[in-house]
């Protein structure tokens, strides 16, 4: 079933006009009733996967999240490691499919793919992400259910609204990011109130908020406290929702982010066009990191300019990017990549860095600022387990576990989670 709301340009911080933008009203919803006893059958285990894009581990302690904090608290904790690049569709992807983004092939939020000439993945053209050869290299988890006849609802993942390996989630909304935190949660639960024969047994909730602020003010801003807030008081919503309907008992939560946030500022901005002649070059993607393929004939001359260690950040072949970052063997990675020291910044004449902005994400992925949120909790989850810190392609193998589901090949370790099961 599909669920059609308006389209905007994207997943995260796109515009400030869009952060911004008021809720229209056909995006409002009213809390949905719960069912009574006598209209619900026997409860059906449901797994619901939370992103809070951008929720930073230390956010925790900021005095903003008591319904995060006590969801920690009564049940297991952790630290996730991004994978390179700590961008959104790549990390996303990550863990949905247990694949670092070299393997499942969202290698940025913007990409080209030499299949497809000419074209341009980005957040904003739906005409290009909806093509199935940007999501097919790997298999997210609600496919994999799905077809093995266990039911799903997406309420917001990237590429969650596109048809992959020719299946699509039971039931699904297209991203619109006006669509307000307590909207998203009372849609999900609406879902929930149909009979248990035909309830989801997998689900996915996605908040962009503390992102977006995150984006505009900077991680440390009073504003982002704000957006914790949010976001904690629709997690608070969403689960008194689940008591209601008396799916609490049965529902197993995992909530995790993509990334961190770190602070920036114009005066840290690294030209590109200072250390390569612009008209040697074909740059494919600026900001945190780029990526530029040097134009036929130019490669000896632009490789030299550019790799090696310069002030601020460092430049590689993607055949020689460090080991641990596992990525330059795609395709769609381009020639050279350049990583930003944190709070740096790349860019060009052509592809500038926005001005005026507060925080950014997609440097090193081991660097604390970059570090992602993991909580589970519920009937399945070991209270009191700590983690400690696990690289993120292992949610995938415990998000199989929890919702019955057969998983592909990935890279995920379910020994990084198994302290989190009872």
């Amino acid at each position: 079933m599909r669920l059609t709301l308006p389209l905007l340009s994207g997943f995260a911080a796109l515009a400030l006009a869009a952060c911004t933008a008021t809720p229209a009203p056909s995006t409002t919803i009213s809390t949905p009733v719960a069912q009574t006893s006598e209209d619900t059958a026997a409860p059906v285990a449901l797994t619901v996967l939370v992103s809070i894009d951008g929720f930073r581990p230390d956010y925790l302690q900021r005095g903003e999240t008591p319904t995060l904090n006590a969801l920690a608290e009564s049940g297991a904790r952790g630290v996730l490691q991004p994978s390179f690049p700590s961008k959104t569709f790549p990390n996303h992807y990550t863990v949905v499919t247990g694949l670092t983004p070299d393997k499942n092939g969202i290698v940025n939020n913007t990409m080209e793919d030499p299949r497809r000439p000419g074209q341009v993945f980005t957040l904003s053209d739906t005409s290009v992400t909806s093509d199935p050869i940007w999501w097919e290299e790997g298999t997210p988890i609600w496919i994999s259910a799905e077809q093995q006849g266990i039911r799903t609802a997406t309420m917001f993942w990237p590429g969650s609204d596109f048809e992959i390996h020719g299946t699509r989630p039971s039931t699904f909304a297209p991203f619109d990011q006006r669509l307000t935190d307590f909207g998203r949660v009372d849609m999900l639960l609406s879902w929930l109130d149909v009979p248990a024969d035909e309830r989801p047994q997998f689900a996915t909730l996605y908040f962009d908020t503390v992102d977006t602020a995150g984006h505009i003010y900077g991680p440390g801003s009073p504003k982002t406290a704000s957006a914790l807030a949010q976001v904690d008081a629709a997690l608070a919503r969403f689960v008194a929702g689940l008591d209601a309907r008396g799916l609490r008992d049965t529902t197993n939560l995992v909530i995790v982010s993509d990334h961190g946030m770190a602070p920036i500022s114009d005066e840290q901005l690294i030209s590109l066009d200072e250390m390569v002649a612009p008209e040697l070059v074909h740059t494919v993607w600026t900001g945190t990191f780029a990526g530029l393929s040097p134009l036929p004939g130019n490669e000896a001359e632009v490789e030299a300019a550019l790799v090696g260690t310069h002030p601020h950040g460092e430049c590689w072949a993607k055949e020689n990017l460090p080991e641990r970052f596992a990525y330059g063997a795609n395709p769609r990675v381009p020639d050279i990549i350049c990583l930003a020291e944190s709070g740096w910044r790349y860019e060009t004449a052509e592809k500038p860095a926005w001005r005026g902005a507060g925080g950014d994400h997609g440097f090193d992925p081991a660097h604390p600022d970059m570090a992602a949120l993991f909580i589970a909790n519920g009937p399945a989850i070991q209270a009191g387990a700590d983690l400690g810190t696990f690289q993120n392609t292992s949610v995938y193998p415990l998000l199989a576990h929890l919702s019955g589901v057969e998983p592909v090949q990935h890279e995920g370790d379910i020994a990084d989670v198994e302290a989190a099961l009872r």
